[in-house]
């Protein structure tokens, strides 16, 4: 029997986090990981391969289309699918090295194994070598999540394909059409897209990118179009079938007519579901939701004495950064510690170009809330940085409270949001104001300014506003 203080099921995000902490704050730590590599879906097969082929792929379409206006001239464009495949390879293996360095140096002991819940306190390691029973005071389960699956368009891995398969395409496919006008399906689509494909994204909602504000969506699709990429929207995708050789789509229009797309591959990004398979929940009195996440307490205290759950597997937005934090929140109460999770300054992105981030809550939630708010805009046309880097596509979003002037939430579409959204997320930390937003000095030129704008603009005092 292998005994430790804390067993962590699970090497993503949330789970070699949590083996980290535990291991910084003095607990006997063991990490669980079904796969070969440590890192979880996020480091393999989501996050990190994706945002490797988005940046590869965003390089070779400013070659292609704007590097001339720059005085660049380039003459016999190709892509190299094998490079460029063999270059986010690289990039995950050097991640996959690091994690595991990590765990070397902070003394964790890692089994490798799908890791079954067998009695409280212990856990059945099934791996290629054999069985290891490891024993442990605390469990947690950090397993993230899987693929939604649509029952009329079930996944094949060649024609009908997840995220996993769509990052690993041996050519480019002629036409592909994207199900799911999220994150995922505009990211990936967005990589096919700029390499030739012809990209067709249904979604049934009206609008892409729904968690934004529809001044947010609205323009976003409006570049993404310009950029080559088709958009039904209000479309309902009704199954796959084979006519003369080829793979053609069918759906359904907000008219109630069919439509078809014909395709060479069919990305299925409709949202991610808990990932509990043949952990024995129920045996140990664990009952899941309706959506299949574990509920737990503010101390992520699962029903079971002693196992707790955090990430991908509970209630909350599916990101990263979310099951990172409150890995260490989990392990500091386990550890007589004040952990915490700021749920309400939990930033979203989507990293497309532009790309389109988010903290706290949107116009339009605020107004469903009876709220009234006061809302500052800056276009990026209007911001030097940006017309020198071709990034004027976009805007920074201020809402703040109008009696109080408290930020509510920020949204930036434009070129490197991703890392703007950051100096909002400190200001909702400490509950600072619009005010306190427009009066923090921004380095000048940056495209950061629009931000500092926009929480000006609130009270309409933006500097570089007409």
């Amino acid at each position: 029997m292998n005994k430790f203080d804390i067993a962590v099921i699970g090497s993503g995000p949330g789970g070699y986090v949590a083996a980290i902490k535990a291991a910084q704050l003095g607990f006997k730590t063991a990490l669980i990981e079904k796969s070969k590599n440590l890192g979880g879906t996020c480091l393999n097969v989501g996050c990190i391969p994706s945002k490797a082929l988005l940046h590869s792929t965003e390089m070779f379409h400013f070659a292609a289309h704007s590097a001339e206006a720059h005085g660049i001239e380039l003459a016999n464009l190709s892509i190299n699918i094998e490079k460029l495949m063999a270059k986010k390879d690289q990039v995950v293996s050097q991640l996959n090295g690091g994690v595991a360095q990590l765990m070397k140096a902070n003394k964790i002991t890692v089994f490798y194994g799908l890791g079954t819940l067998k009695a409280q306190g212990r856990i059945e390691v099934t791996g290629s070598k054999g069985e290891d029973t490891v024993s442990a005071q605390h469990i947690i389960i950090a397993t993230g999540s899987a693929s939604v699956e649509l029952p009329f368009l079930p996944f094949d891995g060649e024609t009908v394909v997840s995220s996993t398969e769509a990052i690993a395409f041996d050519a480019v496919p002629q036409k592909m059409v994207v199900v799911g006008a999220g994150a995922i399906g505009l990211e990936l689509g967005s990589v096919w897209s700029r390499l030739g494909a012809q990209v067709d994204v249904i979604e049934f909602l009206p609008v892409i990118a729904p968690t934004f504000d529809k001044d947010v969506s609205k323009l976003a699709e409006r570049v993404f179009k310009q950029q080559g990429m088709n958009f039904h929207l209000s479309t309902k995708v009704t199954g796959i079938k084979k006519e003369g050789g080829k793979n053609i789509l069918t759906a359904e229009n907000k008219k109630g007519e069919a439509i078809e797309f014909e395709c060479d591959k069919v990305l299925v990004s409709v949202g991610r579901k808990p990932y509990t398979e043949r952990l024995r929940l129920e045996a140990l009195g664990i009952q899941t939701d309706d959506k299949g996440r574990i509920p737990v307490d503010r101390h992520f205290k699962t029903a079971a004495d002693g196992i707790y759950a955090i990430g991908d597997v509970i209630a909350g937005p599916m990101l990263a950064h979310k099951a990172e934090e409150e890995a260490v929140a989990c392990v500091e109460r386990i550890a007589g510690q004040a952990g915490h999770v700021n749920y309400d300054v939990i930033p979203n992105v989507i990293y497309t170009e532009p790309e389109i981030s988010s903290v706290g809550i949107t116009e339009a939630e605020a107004k469903e809330q009876g709220r009234e708010v006061k809302v500052g805009k800056f276009n990026f046309m209007a911001n030097g940085r940006a017309i020198a880097m071709d990034g004027t596509a976009g805007f920074a979003k201020v809402i703040a409270d109008k009696q109080t002037d408290r930020i509510l939430g920020v949204q930036i579409i434009g070129k490197g949001s991703s890392e703007m959204i950051a100096s909002a997320v400190a200001h909702m930390e400490y509950g600072g104001s619009a005010e306190d937003l427009g009066r923090t000095i921004h380095a000048h030129p940056t495209m950061s300014e629009a931000v500092k704008e926009a929480a000006l603009a609130v009270d309409g005092n933006a500097i570089h506003s007409v």
